[in-house]
């Protein structure tokens, strides 16, 4: 898959890549939703015999528009979003930087230089994409506007169980833990990729060595508490249990960062500054602060059992 990055009006362009037929949205997750509208781009260019592309953009709108508290977390970045889209069998993908120049055009703007000047014979979007400036453009002017260049579909929302898959949704179940319900929404189990940092050892100390994960500062992760989850290291994948949260048996939860630990149920060796991933597959129970380091130890021991159980159902 070839990727661009594109930035208007720095950007000039490209020529004899084309054409294409083009997914166009900000796909954050790539859940099912997103998956029909980049499914329909790709059967179209191969019944009009021409490439498949995505158009995404970076950063989220509210990252430029909103303040600090309006900013929405990311389900997923680049580049396991590329990663994601390569493996669904798109040919190229275009990743525009959404800023204020680009905010601003007007929909016929838009069309003229990031449809019509990219060689795009085909436009798939969701139908509540919309584009331009204040979002103005909608997929009815996408298609008025075409003067036969190019055609358009539009992909109608996608439910589960009578709810909208969205990214919205996501991050609501995320923020509630509930990453059995995402996975279902995704058609994958929820990812988190980060580096492995140095950590405060205590859980070396406890008898469980633990994997201090430190994912990007911008991306979503489940809320506190301890889950199964599997755990990614270039090529191998191992079984673990993770804790989010603050350890309020050791710290006062008011001051403490929270942290991404995960034990690993069947590995020794070095992990610092390795790039890890950890597929969240099941909560197991919420964060709590127990009475001793015994009572502690004994539940870490109960927890890993359970995640035993829960990643044997989920080979």
């Amino acid at each position: 898959m070839e990727i661009y990055h594109l930035q208007y009006p720095q950007h000039k362009t490209i020529d004899d890549i084309g054409p294409f037929s083009l997914a166009i949205g900000f796909f954050d997750g790539l859940h099912k939703g997103h998956q029909a509208v980049i499914e329909e781009a790709k059967k179209k260019a191969e019944q009009l015999g021409i490439k498949s592309a995505v158009m995404t953009f970076d950063p989220h709108p509210s990252h430029l528009f909103g303040d600090g508290e309006n900013k929405v977390g990311y389900i997923t970045q680049y580049p396991l979003k590329s990663q994601y889209i390569e493996e669904m069998g798109i040919d190229a993908l275009f990743i525009v930087k959404f800023d204020q120049p680009l905010s601003s055009l007007s929909p016929e703007q838009f069309i003229e230089i990031f449809i019509k000047g990219l060689g795009v014979k085909h436009v798939t979007a969701g139908f509540d994409f919309t584009f331009g400036s204040k979002g103005a453009g909608t997929m009815a002017q996408m298609d008025a506007l075409s003067n036969g260049d190019y055609s358009t579909s539009v992909i109608e929302k996608v439910t589960d169980s009578d709810e909208k898959v969205s990214s919205t949704l996501i991050r609501k179940l995320l923020s509630e833990g509930d990453v059995e319900k995402t996975a279902t929404l995704l058609g994958r189990s929820f990812r988190t990729v980060g580096t492995v940092v140095d950590g405060e050892k205590r859980g070396r100390l406890l008898g469980f060595p633990t994997a201090n994960v430190l994912p990007d500062d911008e991306l979503i992760i489940p809320s506190n508490g301890v889950y199964a989850v599997k755990f990614s290291l270039a090529d191998q994948i191992y079984d673990g249990v993770c804790n989010v949260g603050v350890k309020p048996t050791f710290h006062d939860p008011s001051v403490s960062k929270t942290s991404v630990e995960v034990h690993l149920l069947d590995f020794t060796g070095d992990l610092y500054g390795k790039e890890v991933s950890v597929d969240w597959i099941a909560r197991i129970r919420d964060e709590k602060k127990f009475g001793s380091v015994d009572e502690l130890v004994e539940q870490i021991s109960m927890d890993k059992e359970t995640a035993k159980e829960l990643l044997g159902r989920n080979l």
